[in-house]
C-alpha cells in the first residue's frame, strides 16, 4: 500500500482571494455543490488509505470543527491544531509537532488532485530526500509555472512566477519527513518561503510531476470549474478504430467516410450510454495524417459525418480528441501515452478517476492506467454493447 497513514492539511488562512464568500466562512468550508470543498479532500484521502487527518486551523475554526468533529461520521480520524489567524503556514506546522508522524502527507486546503498516493510514495522512497513536492506539469495550460524540476529534483521555487524556465506548478501533496522541523526558525514564517528554499539549497527536495489536472478554489473564478468537476456526471472515453468501427489493416487508415464501417453493437452501445446520460468522448490515434495518407481536413470530414450519423441515432458525442502525430515523433498524446485524456480532462473539468474507458488494444489499457481511468477492452466475443452492459452498467 502507500505506506502513508497521516495527512496534514493547511487550512488556517483567511482566504482573501475568495472574499466576500470568506467573510463568514473559512476557505475550506466554501460550498461546492452543497458540500464543503474540504469534504471532497477528506473523502479522497480516506479512499487512498489515509487513517488520520490533522487540520491546521486559524480563521473561523469552529465552522470546521463543528462540521467534521472527530471524523467518525466520515470514517476517518480527525484531529485539530488551532493557532492564531496571523500564524503563517510554517508556524502552523511547527505548532502541530506533537501530532506529526515520522512521515506524513502535507496538503493545501484549496487544491484537489486524484493522484496515486502509492506512486507518489514510491517516488519519495526512490529519491530518498527529506521532502517530495508534487507539481502539475501544466503541459496543456492552466496557470503560470512556479517550479523547476530537473531529473526529479527541484532546482528552483519561484513563488512570484517570474522565471521563464520553470516547468511545473506546485499543487501541494508533499511527502515530508518530520526531520524538516529541524530547519524551522524561531519566528513566524512561511513554509513555502523559508523551508522550500532551504530544502532546495540542501538538495533535499525531490519533485514528482503529474499530468493529471487538478482543481482549485484558490480564486472565485475557479469555483464554477470545481462545481462542474465534482458534479454527478457520468463520463466515458471510447477508442475509435477497432472499438467503434472496423480497424483497417496495420499501417493503413480510414481515409474517408466511405471507408468508415461501424462494428456490430457499436451504435447500440453508444445509444445505451446516451440513454444513461453518459458524456461520451472519443480518444483516437490517427497517424495517417502525419504519414501523408490523409489530410487533417479528411479526418475532420470523417468526424463531422460520424457526429451526424450518431445524432441521427440519438447519440451526442461530447468531444473527439485525435493524435495525428507519426509513430516515432515521441509525442505525449499518442496511446499508449495518456496525453489526450489529460487534455480532455482539463478542458472539460473531468475527474478521470470517476470515468471509464473502453478500447480494443493493450495500448489502450496502458494509457487508461496512466490516466488513472477504469479501463476495459472489447474482444471478438464481446462488442461495445456487451462491454457497456457487462462492465459499465453492471
Amino acid at each position: 500500500m502507500n505506506g502513508i497513514k497521516q495527512a496534514v492539511i493547511l487550512a488556517g488562512g483567511k482566504g482573501e482571494r475568495l472574499k466576500p464568500i470568506t467573510d463568514k466562512i473559512p476557505k475550506p468550508m466554501v460550498l461546492i455543490n452543497g458540500r464543503p470543498f474540504l469534504e471532497y479532500l477528506v473523502e479522497d484521502l480516506k479512499g487512498k488509505g489515509i487513517e488520520e487527518i490533522i487540520l491546521l486551523l486559524g480563521y473561523l475554526p469552529d465552522a470546521v470543527t463543528n462540521y467534521f468533529g472527530d471524523g467518525e461520521k466520515f470514517g476517518i480520524k480527525i484531529k485539530y491544531s488551532i493557532s492564531p489567524v496571523g500564524d503563517e503556514t510554517g508556524t502552523r506546522i511547527k505548532k502541530a509537532e506533537e501530532y506529526l508522524c515520522d512521515k506524513f502527507l502535507l496538503l493545501y486546503c484549496d487544491n484537489y488532485c486524484p493522484i496515486s498516493l502509492e506512486k507518489l510514495n514510491e517516488f519519495y522512497a526512490e529519491k530518498n530526500k527529506l521532502a517530495t513536492l508534487t507539481a502539475y506539469s501544466n503541459k496543456y495550460g492552466y496557470t503560470k509555472n512556479n517550479i523547476l524540476i530537473i531529473d526529479g529534483i527541484v532546482e528552483k521555487y519561484d513563488r512570484n512566477r517570474e522565471n521563464e524556465k520553470l516547468n511545473g506548478v506546485d499543487i501541494g501533496f508533499f511527502i515530508l519527513s518530520k526531520k524538516i522541523l529541524d530547519l524551522i526558525p524561531d519566528k513566524n514564517f512561511s513554509f513555502e518561503e523559508i523551508i522550500l528554499p532551504k530544502l532546495i539549497q540542501m538538495n533535499e527536495l525531490s519533485g514528482y510531476i503529474t499530468d493529471i489536472p487538478y482543481v482549485s478554489i484558490g480564486k472565485i473564478e475557479r469555483i464554477k470549474d470545481a462545481e462542474l468537476y465534482f458534479s454527478e456526471r457520468k463520463v466515458i472515453f471510447l477508442d475509435r478504430d477497432g472499438t467503434i468501427n472496423v480497424r483497417p489493416p496495420k499501417a493503413e487508415y480510414v481515409k474517408n467516410w466511405d471507408e468508415f464501417k461501424f462494428l456490430p453493437g457499436a451504435i447500440d452501445g453508444m445509444k445505451l450510454l446516451a440513454e444513461k446520460n453518459f458524456e461520451i468522448y472519443i480518444i483516437t490515434n490517427q497517424a495517417g495524417v502525419a504519414r501523408g495518407f490523409m489530410k487533417k481536413n479528411d479526418l475532420d470530414d470523417i468526424h463531422a459525418k460520424f457526429h451526424e450519423e450518431l445524432q441521427n441515432n440519438g447519440v451526442k458525442i461530447s468531444g473527439i480528441y485525435s493524435c495525428m502525430h507519426d509513430w516515432n515523433e515521441g509525442c505525449d498524446c499518442r496511446k499508449p501515452k495518456a496525453g489526450l485524456f489529460f487534455k480532455a480532462a482539463l478542458e472539460n473539468k473531468i475527474n478521470l478517476c470517476k470515468a471509464f474507458f473502453i478500447g480494443d488494444d493493450e495500448r489502450d489499457l496502458v494509457a487508461g492506467k496512466e490516466a488513472e481511468i477504469e479501463s476495459y477492452l472489447i474482444s471478438e466475443n464481446s462488442n461495445l454493447l456487451n462491454t457497456v452492459r457487462e462492465k459499465i452498467l453492471a
